[in-house]
């Protein structure tokens, strides 16, 4: 199968994206392992505000990354998750109905690896969704270092599968992650997107009004009680995918490309550095046993491939999907423990999960996702190497 230059893009530029993150996170644990650490922890803790007459938004700084710069970053999810279903691989019913049914499986087994060993423990049952994460970046990047030794229907099906199951993440932010609602301002976001979505069916094709737009949105929402990065996601729906009948015209397909390289090379490498600076001073190999952390970790190396291939199986044998083309169930395996590379994603529903009177696991779970991540991302490696060479 050939890979059309759009997807040959995207996956590089993921795939770079992946190493960055890789060399951020090292190096936020080095900083927060050092003399340096007061300083890395005063820098994140530096309350930053903008203010217009009565309206103010004061925060620290690792709040505006975690809340403003993410919210790009999920623009440029929701961008993908259009394109992808009006004009991509999910817009296939066929071809959508693997990755799909495997990314259900993703993520209810490694979510319930976590509830039964944090059952008994209310606060820390609010992570459940923690392992049930995937970092596209990352599982690309290591499927890219077996270069073209894997089909390439593979690396198709691990990126339709991370945005289907990063779709899910935002649905599981919305429904699970907000706090108590302002109506006011709920109504004011409404309106927002109205306008938006008005100016879509008016064929608005240039994308500084939805961005305008997008930015009202942002606020609204940030002051509503919903989480603040769900406003990128709504103001990608909103851009048009194509102008009337020229498809050579893409509002959206336009901002992707121009945004793609900002998030993939600035953001998300920002965001990895601020959320990664573990101090290894307070832990143990005891950690790795307590409740929390375990159930990140089992859920993260166990439970993504288990769901992963389980529901794999089960859907090709009801005739619903079929196998990646070239591919064969130990490829499956292997692209389902690079799955349980969770990192970006798993570490910011964390920060959602025990930001509010859970300073106990803001170190352990994400002890647990960087041993779970690694673990993960090796085991799948090592396993479609072996693959592989035995082919």
């Amino acid at each position: 199968m050939s890979l059309s230059k759009s997807i040959q893009n995207f996956l590089k530029l993921e795939s770079t994206s992946g190493f960055i993150l890789f060399a951020s996170a090292i190096l936020a644990m080095l900083i927060a392992n050092s003399p340096l650490r007061g300083l890395y922890a005063g820098l994140l803790q530096t309350q930053a505000s903008v203010s217009i007459g009565a309206l103010g938004i004061a925060k620290p700084i690792l709040l505006w990354i975690n809340d403003g710069l993410m919210a790009i970053f999920f623009l440029l999810i929701g961008l993908e998750v259009k394109r992808e279903i009006l004009d991509g691989e999910l817009s296939d019913r066929s071809k959508a109905a693997l990755p799909l049914t495997t990314a259900i499986g993703g993520m209810v087994v490694p979510s319930a690896i976590y509830v039964l060993l944090n059952i008994h423990d209310p606060t820390a049952l609010n992570g459940w969704a923690i392992p049930a994460a995937t970092d596209i970046a990352f599982a690309l990047g290591v499927l890219t270092l077996l270069g073209n030794r894997v089909p390439e229907s593979l690396k198709v099906f691990l990126l339709a599968l991370a945005i289907i199951d990063d779709l899910a993440a935002i649905g599981i932010i919305a429904v699970f992650y907000s706090g108590d609602l302002s109506l006011l301002a709920l109504g004011l976001a409404a309106a927002s997107l109205v306008v938006m979505l008005l100016m879509n069916r008016a064929g608005v094709s240039g994308t500084a009004p939805y961005l305008i737009a997008g930015l009202f949105l942002w606020v609204f929402v940030l002051k509503s009680g919903v989480h603040a990065t769900l406003a990128g996601v709504a103001t990608a729906f909103a851009i048009p995918l194509r102008v009337g009948n020229d498809a050579a015209r893409s509002p959206l397909r336009s901002l992707e490309h121009a945004l793609h390289p900002w998030v993939a090379y600035g953001i998300m490498p920002i965001f990895a550095f601020a959320n990664a600076g573990l101090s290894l001073a307070d832990l143990s190999i005891n950690t790795l046993f307590q409740a929390v952390p375990l159930g990140i970790i089992l859920g993260l190396v166990i439970g993504k491939p288990v769901g992963v291939t389980l529901f794999s199986w089960m859907a090709i044998r009801l005739g619903i999907a079929d196998l990646p083309e070239g591919a064969n169930w130990t490829h499956l395996i292997g692209v389902g423990m690079l799955c349980g590379v969770g990192f970006t994603m798993s570490l910011f529903i964390a920060s959602l999960a025990f930001e509010h009177g859970a300073t106990e696991y803001l170190f352990a779970d994400r002890f647990g996702i960087l041993v779970g991540s690694l673990l993960a991302g090796a085991l799948g490696y090592a396993t479609l190497r072996l693959t592989v060479r035995k082919s």
